[in-house]
């Protein structure tokens, strides 16, 4: 009995040690990810690439945008320069989890079920979701008038989650871009579309007379620099830089030059 007894606890003390390791280990790889970004010369950012005006290829091909400019900003005030991933928004979280990048930037709603499973930075820009119609169209002058009609968001954003809760809508289609939305839009194949409203704004300027925001926000949600749990000398750093951003005018600059006027003037 003593023997098996003696056996038993070596067992368990074994699994505790070994757990304890582990977590130990885990630990320290997430705090030590400051130090080896600074050391690489880089930081992986994974990001998607079809929601103008925060992040989009140009004419030449080239990944631009405010989140763009700013994970660059960032990087350099780390002292490294940023490398994107690019892929559609519904996979980043699962992707940053499975160390596919060090950050994720891509105007990542900061709820309270993101949270879960994610940490977050201090929010660099404040958005909100906002309709989207086809200009002329006079039958839909607020979130009251989509029952019965076909409304369109992008796949796994808040802008997904504020469509599915609107309630009488004929059919909530599911686009990997917003871009895709806004096409199907102009051709009649939807009514309305869901997005976040600098991303609104943007697109109704690029295509004048085309498109037109209907009066009134459907939300307002905070956007912040995602990270894997733990990863807290990363997100120490960036919180720092992001306060820095505000307050020297940065920020401010780069909302001008993407959205034409300045989101943080009080």
């Amino acid at each position: 009995m003593k023997k098996t007894m003696a056996i038993i606890i070596t067992i368990i003390f074994s699994v505790v040690l070994f757990t304890a390791c582990g977590q130990t280990t885990k630990s320290n790889a997430n705090s030590n990810l400051l130090d080896k970004i600074k050391k690489s010369g880089k930081i992986t950012i994974g990001t998607e690439e079809g929601y103008p005006p925060m992040e989009f290829r140009d004419g030449n091909g080239k990944l631009v945008g405010f989140d763009v400019d700013f994970s660059n900003e960032v990087a350099k005030r780390l002292g490294v320069k940023a490398d994107f991933l690019v892929m559609d928004f519904n996979g980043l979280i699962l992707a940053l989890d499975s160390n596919k990048f060090d950050a994720a930037i891509a105007s990542i709603s900061i709820t309270d079920e993101r949270k879960k499973n994610t940490d977050f930075s201090t929010p660099y820009i404040n958005g909100g979701q906002i309709i989207a119609v086809k200009s002329g169209r006079e039958d839909i002058k607020g979130v009251d008038d989509l029952k019965g009609k076909v409304i369109a968001c992008e796949l796994g954003t808040t802008g997904e989650k504020v469509a599915n809760g609107i309630k009488g809508v004929k059919e909530s289609k599911k686009y990997d871009k917003i871009t895709e939305a806004f096409q199907d839009m102009s051709i009649g194949r939807v009514d309305a579309a869901i997005m976040d409203e600098q991303v609104g704004g943007y697109y109704i300027q690029k295509k004048k007379g085309e498109f037109k925001i209907v009066p009134g926000a459907l939300s307002k949600e905070p956007m912040g620099v995602a990270y894997r749990k733990g990863d807290d000398s990363l997100k120490k750093e960036v919180n720092k830089i992001i306060g820095d951003m505000k307050k020297d005018g940065t920020l401010s600059k780069l909302s001008v030059k993407w959205f034409g006027f300045d989101v943080y003037k009080e």
